[in-house]
């Protein structure tokens, strides 16, 4: 970005007394630097010095020195460079504040190898060769909390804004329920206009206090995963101004349906096609491309060794119960919810597999890298899908898939598939980060109110 942009936004936007530069970490965190606007040319100028450790802390913010990178090297800077056309306002910012999000190149002035959003970028390079493009979109479940504890210090739903009681019913796709946020709620899809974020359909879910807001489709699927991940920052800020807290935490309570990350794709080809439609009828034998079947069949073959990327922290784990509507097994099939991957109803031009098995607090950037690996991984190796789930697919937890998160990073570290997409030393980073983030977990030096963060 040139600084001629940063002097068009200061020119239509005369009161911004700050801009907030941020990069996504690890964990999905938001982090970054305030500047003045007096001294935020140099963002777009040279760029800021990061340390390049700060993409391999704990969600809480801790250094655990994986790989020796972090204490043991030093903790080198890197340098961040602002991202083209993503200085955007903050509309819920107390005082008249943009934003603009950063990407590191390292001291060879290389895209930085321990950046998700660069992990992401090498993924999605691999089907150049392909010439296919995936075309993404992002739908994710939050809740919303009181900023206050109950008196057991547990986590409480907020006290409506229009009926000023406190709801603790489900009543999923309540209408009832989403009016009694509409200020809050139309203020997020106002502000994620003004920051060029498209969505979709509002819904109010399976718990009192918890919603989910589609993202609609993009053919960049890097913006797919940025546009997210600014969505998180922002649905979290206009929360604190409205006296609550919301948090993208998979399982914050353990009586109420969690929080998924549900991520839909499909591939086009070079002329606009999506090479998912196979030429029928939804109904009709022939609805999917031998594509998308080899697409479906890489999925469900990558299942568990992405699982660590899915499902990033002990919480995560919680949210995989039988007979709730998460996917508990590798399993596929049209229209069923319970399944790992659900083919929507749709016609040919919009044929796609939506992906219901992460948490909403996993890394936007990793889990899309892992879907899209899978994805390619399954087309050059001609994989196959199996017969599709009917009925039931989430009655019990697989045998298949590890559903502790010790076991999970484990398979992850000894996946050929997945180091071969993310790079070994990138995998090799990252399943350290998280054992020792959950050592620390366990030996109680991280809590777990991790919720504030996620």
């Amino acid at each position: 970005m040139s600084i001629h942009a940063l002097k068009d936004y200061l020119k239509q936007n005369p009161k911004t007394r700050y801009i907030d530069a941020f990069y996504s970490d690890l964990s999905g965190v938001i982090r970054g630097k305030r500047f003045p606007v007096s001294s935020a040319e140099k963002i777009f100028k040279t760029g800021v010095m990061v340390p390049g450790s700060c993409f391999l802390l704990s969600v809480t913010g801790e250094s655990f020195d994986p790989c020796g990178l972090g204490f043991s090297d030093g903790d080198p800077d890197e340098n961040a460079i602002a991202l083209t056309d993503s200085l955007v306002p903050m509309p819920w910012a107390q005082i008249p504040t943009a934003q603009v999000q950063l990407t590191l190149r390292d001291q060879s002035n290389e895209p930085y190898y321990y950046e998700p959003r660069n992990v992401l970028k090498r993924v999605i390079k691999r089907f150049e060769s392909l010439k296919l493009t995936p075309v993404v979109a992002f739908e994710l479940e939050f809740y919303l909390f009181d900023i206050n504890r109950d008196a057991n210090r547990q986590l409480q739903p907020p006290i409506t804004p229009l009926s000023g009681k406190r709801n603790n019913d489900t009543q999923v796709y309540s209408l009832a329920e989403i009016e009694d946020y509409a200020l809050f709620i139309d203020e997020v899809i106002c502000s994620s206009e003004l920051q060029g974020i498209k969505t979709g359909a509002i819904t109010s879910e399976y718990a009192p206090g918890q919603f989910e807001i589609n993202l609609e489709h993009l053919k960049d699927p890097l913006r797919a995963a940025d546009h997210t991940a600014m969505f998180k920052r922002l649905v979290r800020g206009i929360a604190r101004k409205h006296a609550m807290q919301a948090s993208f935490m998979s399982k914050p309570y353990l009586e109420h349906a969690g929080s998924g990350l549900h991520i839909h794709i499909s591939l086009v080809d070079e002329h606009g096609n999506n090479v998912f439609d196979g030429g029928g009828d939804f109904d009709s034998d022939n609805f999917m491309s031998d594509t998308m079947a080899e697409a479906i069949g890489g999925l469900l073959e990558t299942l568990p060794d992405s699982m660590s990327i899915f499902a990033a922290n002990a919480n995560a784990y919680r949210r995989y119960i039988p007979n709730i509507f998460v996917p508990t097994t590798p399993s596929w099939g049209k229209e069923n919810r319970s399944a790992a991957i659900r083919i929507p109803r749709s016609t040919g031009i919009s044929r796609r597999i939506e992906h219901r098995v992460a948490g909403a607090d996993a890394n936007p950037y990793l889990v899309l890298a892992s879907l899209l690996a899978g994805i390619h991984y399954g087309i050059t190796e001609k994989s196959q899908p199996g017969q599709q789930a009917h009925g039931n697919a989430s009655d019990k937890l697989s045998v298949q898939i590890p559903f502790d998160i010790e076991s999970s990073l484990k398979k992850t570290k000894q996946s050929e598939i997945i180091k071969d997409y993310f790079g070994q030393k990138y995998i090799n980073a990252y399943t350290e980060c998280k054992r020792l983030e959950y050592q620390a977990f366990k030996d109680r030096k991280i809590v777990d109110e991790a919720c504030w963060y996620l």
